[in-house]
């Protein structure tokens, strides 16, 4: 696909940096690099009505939530977020910005999950911290003006996954109800199955060495890499799942999978929305400073996906 002339401005902007590869890179020198790439093209943040920070239990542990509340006097729906970046990298800093652009348009609480990161720890822990995170974030919503009884989760990239996951695990445990996935550029297939987009535009910000990096620091050894927990899209049965968004970039080496999950979820019953920014790249709701049009249009999907869905 062609890329749109602000994605290809970023790409220069990338190759312009002449940086070693992510697979090449220990985690430690990738997180301080996503940072650094997120200061310099991700979009000036907005102010909400307020932001919380929040500590709660998981199992063997602790971790960070970041909570975003809208103008108004509430009960305000919850969005509860997972940030991408391979399960390895990223966390509450890099989806602040798009974060509180989503919390003000689309009226909702917003809670960011900085979920525990390979490879210091192994699948399922990521999983259940965000499980464990969106069961928090129902039980005690409304200490944060929020409806414990409108929950939606959502991420992008690794945290696409999780939420498609979180949303499995939730409807297998039956706790809690949800409304709505968000699923941006998702990773739905760890199994080592072949999609053409993976090797047609293999290099464009990601690629499968940076994938198999990826994929070797979050999984143990021997793990079953056909789990449902970790390849929704082979999941032997999606329904009853909440209605879903899915989002892919045409010009992403994850489309394929994307589109095949939300192809998947629609022959299950699931009521799905499917949007492909056809001249876009992975991971562009990071990089609203220099893809500005197309996060923009993203943030304004989100919303409406949102507000439609919490009016149900």
């Amino acid at each position: 696909m062609a890329l749109d002339p602000q994605a290809k401005a970023f790409w220069d902007f990338l190759k312009s940096l002449g940086g070693v590869p992510v697979h090449a890179l220990s985690p430690e020198k990738n997180r301080a690099g996503i940072n650094y790439l997120v200061k310099k093209a991700g979009m000036a943040p907005q102010p909400v009505a307020e932001v919380k920070e929040q500590v709660i239990p998981v199992e063997d542990g602790k971790i960070s939530l970041r909570i975003y509340l809208p103008e108004g006097p509430g009960p305000f729906p919850v969005l509860v977020f997972f940030h991408g970046g391979g399960w390895v990298m990223g966390g509450l800093d890099i989806v602040d910005s798009p974060l509180r652009a989503i919390t003000n348009a689309a009226q909702c609480l917003v809670v960011s999950v900085a979920y525990r990161l390979a490879p210091e720890h192994k699948f399922p822990v990521a999983l259940n911290d965000c499980y464990l995170a969106t069961r928090w974030a129902a039980e005690n919503a409304h200490y944060f003006k929020g409806d414990g009884r409108r929950i939606a989760v959502g991420g992008e990239s690794a945290g696409g996954n999780l939420a498609a996951c979180t949303c499995l695990m939730a409807r297998d445990r039956g706790l809690p109800s949800l409304s709505f996935q968000v699923l941006l550029y998702p990773v739905t297939d760890l199994s080592g199955r072949d999609y053409p987009s993976r090797s047609k535009f293999n290099g464009i910000f990601l690629s499968m060495d940076d994938m198999k990096y990826y994929e070797n620091h979050y999984l143990a050894q021997g793990e079953d890499r056909e789990n449902s927990y970790l390849s929704p899209v082979l999941a032997g049965n999606l329904s009853g799942l909440p209605p879903a968004l899915v989002v892919t970039a045409g010009n992403d080496p994850l489309h394929d999978e994307g589109e095949a999950y939300a192809k998947r979820l629609k022959e299950a019953g699931v009521d799905v929305d499917y949007h492909c920014f056809e001249d876009m790249i992975h991971a562009f709701f990071l990089f609203g400073g220099m893809m500005e049009k197309a996060n923009k249009a993203l943030v304004e999907l989100i919303a409406r996906s949102l507000k439609k869905a919490f009016a149900r």
